[in-house]
């Protein structure tokens, strides 16, 4: 592992849209801390991310503003999970789960931790209807 002792800056860097549907802040994430990345993620109000899975990546949602829903896996299987979420509750998703979330009636602001760290090419896109 090459992780220095830093501090850095979430509120410094910019908020970017992504295809799936949620403007995202990545506040840690780069090769000298492979273990791990950590990004804010923010879902416009009444509006939905698009089902997806992270390939070999573990995620964590850490819900910190607004309330929503969360899906996982497949409507089908006998394992789907569809739950509301508020402030303070933690999702887990096991590496190639279906996932997508939906906000409320404000925005939902959750922080995404994935281990190992988040890498564009680890998402697949598998929009669908439940």
């Amino acid at each position: 592992m090459n992780m220095k002792p830093q501090c850095l800056r979430g509120s410094d860097i910019e908020e970017t849209w992504f295809e799936e549907g949620c403007y995202i802040q990545e506040w840690s994430n780069d090769a000298d801390d492979a273990d791990c990345s950590i990004a804010r993620a923010r879902v416009p109000a009444r509006s939905s991310t698009r089902w997806h899975r992270l390939h070999g990546i573990a995620e964590r949602y850490v819900v910190l503003e607004g309330t929503g829903r969360v899906e996982l896996g497949a409507a089908d299987s006998a394992s789907f999970i569809a739950r509301p979420i508020a402030p303070g509750d933690v999702v887990r998703i096991p590496p190639g789960v279906p996932q997508r979330v939906h906000a409320g009636e404000a925005d939902l602001v959750f922080l995404a931790v994935c281990t190992p760290r988040f890498r564009p090419e680890a998402y697949e896109d598998i929009e669908r209807s439940v």
